[in-house]
């Protein structure tokens, strides 16, 4: 018989006894919802309907750690919990969205792209969840974060039913972008995670005046917009970390020739 280590039970004795944080975790049960929406959805044929719930379920999930750091509710066991609640709505949701409206009439080539979106979002939490207390920049995430990876794919199916393309026509475009999305994911590249913004602090009237600019251009076309606003961070990534190498080339080249 197994014998469970000590600290392990003490930690769920402790959190038997002390129960879990409702407030962020009701935004971790909502994100999860919808996920798990967006997959019923697509089973049912309803992409569109499918992609907006992704939507959704990215934006509630940015809010629940938000929340938990605000009300000082960390835990954990919330902590578990959004990662098996991004597992669904960024990981296997997305993938499934993409197969089912697009990738289904390739054949191998297709559940292949799919996999590889799926396990890539796996991979991605499985690191970030080791690399919590490593004393990484906390500005910068190492890999597409996966819910900007499922914005990626879930925009591209929106916009292409939006405009009126069928799966078969776009599923060159849902096999590149799905590809792309996965091993973007568990790449080393570098992008900008907004963790340093403080929502506490004052800020100048044109950044609240930028803001409602901001939600006035996604409402003339929210489709095409948070599809380009999301393929733009997705490149955002490749960009920076091609002008950090050409400037350490540049820097290096500098030094070899002061040392001359």
């Amino acid at each position: 018989m197994p014998i469970t280590p000590r600290s392990k039970v003490l930690a769920n004795t402790e959190l038997r006894r002390k129960g879990i944080y409702l407030l962020p975790n009701l935004f971790t049960t909502a994100a999860l919802f919808g996920g798990f929406f967006a997959i019923v959805q697509a089973m049912n044929g309803k992409f569109e309907i499918a992609a907006v719930a992704i939507f959704i379920a990215m934006v509630l999930d940015g809010l629940d750690g938000r929340v938990a750091r605000m009300t000082h509710t960390q835990s954990a066991f919330g902590a578990e919990y959004d990662s098996l609640s991004d597992m669904v709505s960024f990981g296997v949701a997305p993938a499934l969205v993409s197969y089912e409206w697009a990738l289904k009439g390739m054949g191998k080539l297709g559940w292949i792209a799919a996999f590889i979106y799926c396990v890539g979002a796996a991979l991605r939490l499985a690191r970030f969840n080791t690399q919590i207390d490593v004393g990484s920049d906390k500005r910068f995430f190492q890999g597409m974060p996966s819910p900007a990876a499922a914005a990626l794919v879930a925009g591209l199916v929106w916009v292409m039913i939006d405009n009126e393309w069928t799966g078969e026509q776009a599923r060159w475009y849902v096999c590149a972008v799905t590809i792309f999305a996965g091993l973007t994911m568990v790449s080393n590249i570098r992008y900008y995670s907004g963790k340093d913004i403080n929502l506490r602090r004052s800020v100048p009237f044109i950044f609240i005046a930028g803001i409602a600019l901001f939600f006035a251009l996604v409402s003339s076309y929210p489709p095409g917009v948070l599809f380009a606003l999301f393929l733009c961070y997705s490149l955002s990534g490749y960009v920076f970390s091609t002008w950090s190498w050409l400037s350490g080339n540049r820097k290096r080249g500098k030094t070899i020739a002061d040392g001359k």
